[in-house]
């Protein structure tokens, strides 16, 4: 490049920027909450089929209320394992590990049968399913003894048949012990369901329902820097809050798209910038970032008018009418475009 077209080049990119600047004062907030509420309206309550998972996963309205309430677990946990070389290039060697990782609980390798007389349960187990799966009888019985460690149980196995004797437990603590039991996890990694090897961007990974990152850190073959899991709250668990805060805006668009609505990204990461920003997930509503208000009168504005006004009065708290819901009510100008501004006349 000449020095011409240097100079053309730079005029042109400080033209864009200084197109893509706010104006001082931008009531950026309500514009946000404007462009993601009127496409919302459009929703449907529809669910979606996942490629390779079995269950409906909820996207549209559902999961967007999902998202913004920051539910403790997703309706539908969905994980994606990415895998290292050369387990990401070779599909059996992707489908090996992915048979690994499926949890695998009593229920599923035999039946199990109470005695509330005799105060014992008992586990037959199914041969056929124990030597496809490579599990040992030894193996089911510590995690049995490991799940019953408060039953102070006895629990004797011989064959394909484990017996736990809990004579000295009551009858309601035995139905505990039992319902524990059948969906105690003896192989696999615990919340890891249903798991299938997708071939995408010429690269073989896991999809799989459920969610337990933690639970796949030291598995061979699993590149942990990549799995991607749907429910935020575990992200911020085991990532941090930056990875929380990416992952939001990355799902609220996917529910966007999903639905043919088109929102301007940087909406969505003003919304998630104020969800994380106290340094943890925040919901939206009365007990997230409308419950957290500075102003006295725009806590009371939302919900809950009583409860807020009196609170307020109890402990002397002040307004000092900084935000745009306290200004409205009392009738002065707004602090938001030109009433964010003072003139002063000199005389």
């Amino acid at each position: 490049m000449n020095a011409s077209e240097n100079k053309k080049t730079k005029e042109e990119t400080d033209n864009k920027k200084f197109e893509q600047q706010i104006a001082v004062g931008e009531a950026v907030g309500i514009v946000a909450a404007q462009s993601i509420g009127e496409p919302g309206t459009q929703m449907t309550m529809r669910t979606f089929h996942y490629a390779g998972v079995a269950e409906q996963v909820p996207t549209g309205l559902p999961r967007l209320i999902e998202l913004v309430d920051i539910r403790k677990t997703p309706k539908k946990p969905i994980i994606d394992i990415y895998l290292k070389e050369p387990y990401n290039k070779d599909e059996k060697k992707a489908k090996k590990i992915a048979q690994e990782l499926e949890e695998i609980t009593i229920a599923q390798i035999g039946s199990l049968e109470e005695n509330f007389e005799e105060k014992t349960i008992t586990i037959t187990l199914d041969e056929t399913i124990l030597n496809e799966r490579k599990i040992e009888i030894e193996q089911i019985r510590k995690k049995i003894k490991q799940s019953l460690e408060s039953l102070s149980a006895e629990i004797e196995n011989r064959a394909n048949v484990v017996k736990i004797k809990a004579t000295k437990a009551n009858l309601k603590a035995l139905r505990k012990a039992a319902l524990r039991l059948k969906n105690l996890a003896i192989a696999g990694v615990e919340g890891i369901k249903k798991p299938i090897v997708i071939e995408e961007n010429k690269e073989y990974f896991i999809r799989a329902s459920g969610s337990n990152i933690l639970g796949l850190k030291d598995k061979e073959g699993i590149d942990f820097y990549r799995v991607y899991t749907n429910d935020i709250k575990e992200i911020e668990k085991v990532f941090g809050i930056e990875a929380a805060r990416n992952a939001l805006v990355q799902e609220l668009k996917q529910v966007l798209d999903s639905q043919k609505l088109t929102v301007d990204v940087r909406h969505l990461m003003l919304l998630a910038d104020a969800m994380t920003a106290n340094g943890y997930l925040t919901s939206i509503g009365r007990h997230g970032l409308a419950g957290q208000k500075a102003g006295v009168l725009a806590r009371a504005a939302y919900e809950e008018t009583i409860k807020h006004l009196v609170n307020a009065t109890i402990k002397g708290e002040e307004d000092r009418l900084l935000g745009i819901t306290e200004n409205i009510i009392i009738g002065q100008t707004v602090p938001v475009g030109t009433g964010k501004v003072k003139l002063k006349i000199k005389l």
